[in-house]
């Protein structure tokens, strides 16, 4: 693999991080770009939230390492920004990298050239990271085959890049946490993310009711027409968890056996209130940074269950124990985006070029639609 020679874009400083687009060429006239990050010194918070948004960058240059025996070297596709990515930019995920470190926990890549050694993959293959952390903001990389897991290349490329920490998120969650049935309900907030969306639509290829909690916005009808397009039984704002309107809602269908929440604050603690006797909450996000608070009322006469769930975590475990976990939901996942059942969000294809832009959209409340660098 001599002959790779790469430049690449650093940014910024945050507790301090900086990322970096390294773009790399091959003597063939293929092009490369990745996407690294580095932390150094310190800074306030508002500095970190600038920083995160793009706001020193450069182009260097670097060499990709030579293909080994047991490593790929894959050509990056699509790469989108989700929130995780930016929080670990920012220092308060919960994987913090060695520095430097490339960008990006999620994307799709194509198989170019194997190592002699490597078994399960093949030239044309497409690929997804196994782990969060990997680095997918680049457009070329040296891995060890067993960094990644290939997918069909007969679903749609956005589908592919976007396919392994959102859909993944809810498809566990809907079958690991509660035994639901066709006819049962299961309601969310923060309905109309990337985890949301999957979750309407899993659950509605199962035979199970969603009632989905958005937020008010301008653009409140055509959210909602949007969602239940996608197979969502109700959508109500956060308001009308504590009117009237629930008791009416639930004369139409069962109260919920699960309650899935990515907000935290009065957001979770109003889904508890609905939840069957013995039901369970899972949290997966916090996206109003406040604290979760239950009820005792809820413990001690609901009996609710109250757990989280990181699919990072997951996938660990069953990398070491049942690697057909991870095989089999991923196929089930591309079965139902072939069927039509399971879409992509709705996406903004950014060149790397305008990754400043990217970025400070992917901040933005009311996103519409996820930001994905097209490498």
């Amino acid at each position: 693999m001599a002959g790779f020679t790469g430049s690449c874009f650093v940014s910024f400083k945050m507790k301090v991080s900086r990322i970096a687009w390294l773009l790399c060429k091959r003597t063939e006239v293929r092009r490369h770009t990745v996407c690294r990050t580095f932390i150094s010194g310190s800074t306030t918070r508002q500095q970190q939230l600038s920083s995160a948004r793009g706001s020193i960058c450069r182009l260097e240059s670097m060499e990709l390492p030579s293909v080994g025996a047991k490593s790929v070297l894959v050509k990056l596709l699509a790469a989108p920004i989700n929130p995780s990515d930016i929080n670990m930019i920012q220092g308060s995920y919960a994987i913090l990298p060695d520095l430097p470190a490339v960008g990006g926990n999620e994307g799709v890549g194509q198989i170019l050239e194997v190592g002699s050694q490597v078994k399960a993959l093949r030239p044309g293959d497409w690929v997804i990271p196994r782990d969060a952390g990997l680095g997918t903001w680049r457009t070329a990389a040296v891995l060890a085959e067993n960094d990644v897991i290939s997918l069909p290349n007969d679903i749609p490329l956005f589908s592919a890049a976007t396919l392994g920490v959102n859909p993944c998120t809810a498809f566990r969650m809907l079958s690991d946490f509660e035994e639901l049935k066709p006819g049962d309900t299961v309601i969310q907030n923060a309905a109309n993310s990337g985890v949301g969306q999957a979750v309407i639509q899993i659950a509605a290829a199962r035979g199970i009711q969603t009632i989905n909690v958005v937020r008010d916005r301008p653009d409140l009808t055509q959210l909602i027409d949007r969602l239940k397009a996608m197979g969502a039984s109700h959508v109500i704002k956060e308001e009308t968890l504590r009117r009237h309107e629930m008791k009416e809602l639930f004369k139409t269908c069962p109260r919920p056996k699960l309650a899935l929440n990515g907000v935290g604050g009065k957001s979770a603690t109003e889904l508890l209130r609905h939840l069957q006797v013995g039901g369970s909450m899972v949290t997966y996000g916090g996206m109003a940074k406040q604290p979760v608070t239950v009820p005792v009322s809820a413990l001690i006469f609901k009996n609710v269950k109250v757990k989280g769930f990181w699919v990072t975590q997951w996938k660990r475990t069953h990398s070491q124990d049942d690697e057909g976990a991870l095989r089999g939901m991923l196929d089930e996942l591309c079965s139902l985006i072939r069927q039509g059942k399971l879409t992509a969000p709705a996406c903004s294809e950014v060149g790397l070029q305008d990754f400043r832009k990217a970025l400070d959209t992917a901040m933005q409340p009311f996103t519409s639609a996820k930001q994905v660098l097209v490498l």
